[in-house]
């Protein structure tokens, strides 16, 4: 059966197909609506040419929705496309830099046609590790969206409530929720005597610490400078309905973490990751979702370094060579293996000791830390390919003239 070649430029409610061959000639073109219809009438499309899967590839700008995942679990081959590779690769057919999405999708098809041993096919990743990467990003997103809820409670209370900036250092507290949704004033909680702090401390679940409340009472009964009473109230009630906000923020991320902690004991990996030092269940999971688990798709450690942007590129040029960080990487992931990193120093002496030889080498902090999470990377690839858990003195050596510590 000939191959057919097929570019869909992806959007919202429609999407543009072109179907080609391997020599470049066009065989279709149609727009199809977002929906089941439309997901039919694509794979007509496919069959009228004599194609099916296993025999045609699709190019398409996105790796999500419901019009990959169908064709996915069909068996088409998806090759996703970054929509700045899409736009270079126009130019090579519109040297007037026109763009239509008919046009985009004759792009993507020509890209299959000519490239497609520069692009990656959609990874065969199990449901498993794909049901923990969305549990983990859904995770991840609401941590973000609570800082940035208590950065904005936190600026809020600079200009009004500067004693519960000084009792709470931590706004996402259940304590300092608990305080400010009963006294969002400083004028209330100065009314607050020490059993309303108790009973409001047991309430979070600090227990009737009695140190805590006297503290907190020396703290809201200081002097401060205050607004005029209108506007006080009205901050307070500003300031209270955010704080329902981080509440109702912190009870989603437990019932996630919990259902992060499920699907993730069920996996097959998952005595390999939490093996790892300072690999618990939420950066385990963000980790796996991020490189899943098919075993095809990193060939080696600088693959999976480059995906995380813990590997630095270089640019050469006659005589000049600049070694550069990484910044076109996948965010989440390096946010997770820089935190990785970062716990490591505490629990790994291997860790520790290569953190503190590259400073000494010169390295700045972020710089030290970029290394150690790419040896970090290097160490869960190899145990994710023989299939063996982390062990310390197998991934850290020690040099032959370097005795080991006595024991005291």
């Amino acid at each position: 059966m000939t191959e057919i070649l097929c570019g869909i430029d992806w959007a919202s409610d429609h999407h543009d197909v072109a179907l080609i061959d391997p020599a470049g000639t066009r065989l279709a073109r149609r727009r199809i609506s977002d929906d089941a219809a439309g997901l039919g009438e694509l794979v007509s499309l496919f069959a009228a040419q004599g194609g099916g899967p296993g025999t045609v590839k699709i190019a398409i700008e996105t790796e999500r929705g419901l019009l990959v995942a169908s064709l996915r679990a069909a068996g088409y081959e998806i090759y996703p496309v970054n929509p700045k590779s899409v736009d270079r690769y126009r130019d090579r057919h519109h040297l007037a830099r026109g763009k239509s999405d008919a046009a985009d999708a004759m792009v993507l098809a020509h890209i299959l046609r000519t490239d497609a041993h520069l692009h990656r096919p959609l990874p065969a990743d199990s449901g498993a590790a794909r049901a923990i990467e969305v549990l983990a990003r859904a995770h991840q997103d609401l941590v973000w969206s609570r800082q940035h809820e208590v950065n904005r409670l936190r600026s809020l209370l600079a200009g009004y409530y500067p004693a519960a900036l000084a009792a709470f250092p931590d706004l996402a507290t259940r304590t300092a929720l608990a305080v400010l949704a009963a006294a969002p004033t400083p004028a209330q909680a100065a009314q607050l005597g020490l059993d309303d702090l108790l009973d409001l401390l047991e309430s979070a679940g600090r227990g009737r610490r009695r140190s805590e409340a006297q503290r907190l009472a020396a703290v809201f009964a200081a002097p401060q400078m205050s607004q005029p009473a209108e506007v006080e109230a009205a901050m307070g009630a500003a300031a209270a309905a955010a704080a329902g906000t981080i509440t109702a923020m912190n009870t989603g991320l437990a019932a996630l973490q919990q259902q992060i902690g499920q699907h993730f004991r069920q996996h097959p990996d998952a005595a390999i990751y939490h093996s790892m030092p300072a690999l618990g269940s939420i950066l385990s999971a963000r980790v796996l979702g991020e490189f899943g688990d098919d075993p095809t798709r990193w060939p080696d450690p600088a693959s999976r370094r480059a995906y995380a942007g813990s590997a630095p590129i270089t640019r050469a040029s006659g005589r000049k060579r600049l070694v550069l960080a990484r910044y076109i990487r996948n965010q989440r992931l390096y946010d997770a293996v820089r935190w990785r990193a970062f716990a490591a120093l505490s629990v790994s002496p291997g860790a520790r000791a290569y953190y503190d030889q590259r400073r000494a080498a010169g390295d700045g902090h972020e710089a030290a830390l970029r290394r150690l999470a790419s040896k970090l990377i290097g160490q869960l690839h190899h145990c994710l390919t023989h299939r063996i858990t982390y062990d310390e003195a197998t991934a850290w050596p020690q040099p032959e003239h370097q005795a080991p510590a006595q024991a005291a």
